[in-house]
């Protein structure tokens, strides 16, 4: 019997496959089936099942990434050092990473490439390549903060995916959505939008500063928290305060009633070892382009495999209706490169070593406060202990005009900062009192810090 023409043609792309395979090694066949729209590698799905079952084959690279051989304790000092070799920063004294990030340049030199490679043949990239890749690196990088990467979505910042979480509740005349004073103030107005909108009340619960310790925001949430309220949103490091917030007992008072928990951990990636699936929390964000150095344009969106049927991008493209990734990973066609960069950002980190790193920085940030408290004769706005890759020190009280801290006073100290001293940090007005909120990185020098010591010290004369 001769065979149906769809086998014979079947066949024959087999062979295909096998002869270019065998002619050109350097290219690479892709064999993934369509599940969605008109491309012809769309079974993310199928491929995410694979990881979690062993059996997942990543896609070849295009190209050769960089290379890190720092196991073997050749890793470059800390500070300036590590600034010239992996950042491109001016010669400034930038203690102000929390506010955009500072990208790798070897991360940045490989999003390039793949700009450069996407366009030498656009069409076998995005129709045949991108989606594979994607699930690749959303592999990696699930490792690397605790998840399955079934639970876990590229999306391009932080404030994409608290949208997409918050529009995606059942907020309705009678329900609570419940925040702190803290919640950074992008988020605010976009609760604020949705409960207006909805007719839902929206809650805020102010904290005193300066904060006593973490069993103050425990209590704070303990004793306001309704029972029923539909949301919480909390920051892992708030971040104008810049604390960390005690995390899994807030997380435990909200589920015991009855409420579910979103964490903006916009600076939480590569400052706090994450393990989002014991952390608890039923939506967790965090960008990548911040503390953890990648290109601009990159963050993830964790949400438990319960909740992901109810959650929807807001923009709803060919993967709608395939699965939770597939509705995420193609929202139209855009700039991909941040996202497959990522392999040079985490090759980076686990090559540095993660305990290197934030030990640094740990010991960086102690020794920076102890400076400036000291030199100033000022306290913190919480406790040493709860802060991370940042901290609030008071400024002197007689930089104060009329004795009350506001946001016209915090500016003008800062742009005095910034065109008189060439230093780069934010000024914040925080419960009466004015507050820098210093950020610390690899690429940071205690001899920054005491340079803003003097700086003050100088504008306090």
């Amino acid at each position: 019997m001769e065979l149906p023409v769809v086998q014979k043609f079947a066949d024959k792309v087999d062979l295909l496959k096998t002869t270019v395979a065998e002619k050109s090694p350097d290219i690479q066949v892709t064999s993934a089936r369509r599940d969605f729209g008109s491309f012809h590698s769309s079974n993310v799905q199928e491929l995410l099942g694979a990881i979690k079952t062993g059996n997942y084959v990543p896609p070849s690279l295009p190209f050769d990434l960089p290379q890190f051989s720092y196991r073997n304790g050749n890793t470059p000092s800390f500070g300036q050092e590590m600034r010239k070799k992996h950042f491109l920063l001016e010669e400034t004294t930038f203690i102000n990473h929390g506010a955009f990030g500072g990208t790798l340049k070897d991360a940045l030199d490989v999003a390039q490439k793949w700009q450069v490679y996407i366009e030498r043949q656009p069409l076998r990239f995005y129709d045949r390549e991108l989606l594979p890749h994607l699930v690749f690196v959303t592999k990696r990088l699930a490792e690397f903060v605790g998840c399955s990467p079934t639970d876990l979505v590229l999306v391009p910042n932080v404030t994409m995916a608290m949208n997409c979480v918050v529009r995606s509740q059942d907020l309705k005349q009678g329900d609570t959505a419940f925040m702190l004073n803290v919640t950074y103030g992008a988020v605010k107005k976009l609760l604020k939008q949705v409960c207006e909108e909805r007719g839902a009340t929206l809650q805020e619960e102010s904290l005193e500063f300066p904060l006593l310790g973490p069993s103050q925001i425990i209590t704070k949430v303990k004793e306001s928290l309704q029972p029923g309220t539909k949301l919480a949103v909390f920051d892992h490091i708030p971040s104008n305060a810049s604390f960390v917030n005690p995390l899994p007992e807030i997380i435990d008072i909200c589920h015991q009633r009855g409420t579910k928990v979103l964490i903006d951990g916009a600076h939480a990636l590569g400052v706090m070892d994450l393990k989002l699936s014991s952390l608890g929390a039923d939506y967790y964000t965090s960008n990548c382009h911040k503390w953890f150095c990648s290109p601009k344009g990159c963050a993830f969106l964790y949400v438990k495999p319960e909740l992901q049927n109810c959650l929807h991008p807001l923009v709803i493209s060919h993967g709608f209706g395939y699965g939770f990734n597939s509705e995420y990973i193609w929202t139209g066609l855009k700039d991909y490169s941040a996202f497959l960069a990522l392999h040079t950002v985490l090759d980076f980190w686990e090559s540095v070593g993660l305990q290197q790193i934030r030990g640094y920085i740990k010991d960086l940030v102690s020794q920076a406060v102890d400076l400036l408290v000291n030199r100033w004769k000022t306290g913190l706005l919480a406790p040493k202990e709860m802060f991370g890759s940042m901290a609030c020190v008071q400024l002197p009280k007689c930089l104060l005009k009329d004795g009350c801290a506001n946001y016209e006073q915090a500016e003008i100290i800062q742009n005095v900062l910034y065109s008189q001293y060439n230093i780069e940090v934010p000024v914040k007005a925080l419960g009466g009192k004015l507050y820098v909120r210093i950020s610390i990185h690899i690429y940071n020098e205690l001899k920054q810090y005491q340079k803003l010591a003097d700086a003050v010290e100088e504008m306090t004369l």
